[in-house]
Formats: structure tokens, C-alpha cells, sequence
């Protein structure tokens, strides 16, 4: 975990621990820093209080009944396609900050040494909410990855005049809109006036 949390990911993190906690599973942030774990943004810790979510130092080995055989690696760069039968072959999905990047990053690496078994979701790039998310559809509700509806590079109108499009594959709603985290399009739009600003 990186010694700074963006506003970005603290959004990904608390959508992430909230869709885990209803389906009935748990979501832990390890690795984290010291510093970083004492001093939590408010709306992540406000899931921590909630239960939601648990945070810790440790990495992911040292975690209380984590059984080597049974954890999966989400990375690109594995072979195998993850598939719903995994929900039934892991206990553990670990993401390793890899996703979310544009351009991608390999920063799997530091965790391939563990030997953990790897499953990719295919080539395009998602955020870390979307592999969760997709990671979820799959071994919990069955869905392979050719069922689950998909927008990639989807264009977000910013205003009457601008729109941006985003550099990722998302899952799509019942209305062919991009599924993400609640308050995530209010800062895309922030970001957006940011980089207006700076012209000027």
C-alpha cells in the first residue's frame, strides 16, 4: 500500500468494502502504512467503524487463516481466465494495486514471489472497484465474463460543453451507464475543472 491515499482510491476502497460487506464477504486493506492506517480518510474510516472493513499492517501471509492454496492473484499477466469454479477452488482474492493505472503498471510483481495462483479478467484495464466488482460476479454469483455487461472507454459528459472519456473497462447498469463508486463522477468533474484551471 502506497504511504498516500488519492481521492480516487479512497472512493474505489469504500465502495469496495460496502458491495463486499452485502454480499456477505470481507474486504481487508493490508500492507498499509503505519502512519497511513492510524490516520484513515474519514469516509473510509467511517466503513472501518461500520465493520466494513478491515485494515492492517500485515501483508497478506501473515493474515489469520490465510491457506497459500487457496489464495488467488488477480494479474493481468496470469494465464488462466478466472472463471466460477474458482469460487469454489480460493477463499482469498488478492489485487495488488495493479489495476486502476493508466498506462498500466506491473506492480503485481511484489507478490508473484508469494506463488499464489493467478487469474487474469482479461486484457482491458478496469479500476480496482470494477476487478472487485467483476472478481464478486464471478465466483459468487456464477457468471463467467462473456455474461457480465460491459462499457469499455465509456465518454462522461462534464458539462453542456466538455466530456471525458475514461481510459477503462467498467461494468455497465441496467441503463448502459458505467457502475461507480457513489461520489466518484462528482470528482471526475472536479478534476476536470482543475485541468481547465491550469490553462489559465
Amino acid at each position: 500500500m502506497e504511504p498516500e491515499m488519492g481521492a480516487w482510491s479512497v472512493l474505489e476502497y469504500v465502495a469496495i468494502a460496502t458491495e463486499t460487506a452485502r454480499s456477505g464477504s470481507r474486504f481487508y486493506l493490508s500492507s498499509m502504512q503505519p502512519q497511513l492506517a492510524k490516520n484513515l480518510p474519514e469516509n473510509l474510516n467511517a466503513v472501518l467503524l461500520d465493520g466494513k472493513l478491515t485494515v492492517t499492517t500485515e501483508n497478506v501471509e501473515a493474515l489469520e487463516g490465510v491457506v497459500k492454496d487457496r489464495v488467488c492473484l488477480l494479474d493481468p499477466q496470469a494465464e488462466v481466465e478466472l472463471c466460477p469454479e474458482d469460487g469454489e477452488r480460493f477463499d482469498w482474492f488478492v489485487f495488488g494495486g495493479i489495476l486502476g493505472d493508466d498506462p498500466p503498471r506491473d506492480r503485481t510483481a511484489e507478490l508473484r514471489k508469494y506463488g499464489y495462483q493467478g487469474r487474469n479478467l482479461r486484457k482491458l484495464q478496469m479500476t480496482t472497484d470494477t476487478a472487485a466488482r467483476v472478481t464478486r460476479i464471478v465466483v459468487e454469483e456464477k457468471k463467467s465474463l462473456d455474461e457480465i455487461p460491459f462499457t469499455d472507454f465509456p465518454e462522461l459528459q462534464i458539462n453542456k460543453n466538455e466530456s471525458t472519456q475514461m481510459p477503462f473497462r467498467y461494468v455497465k447498469d441496467a441503463d448502459g451507464m458505467p457502475v461507480m463508486p457513489k461520489g466518484m463522477l462528482d470528482l471526475i468533474k472536479a478534476d476536470a475543472d482543475k485541468s481547465l484551471d491550469d490553462l489559465f
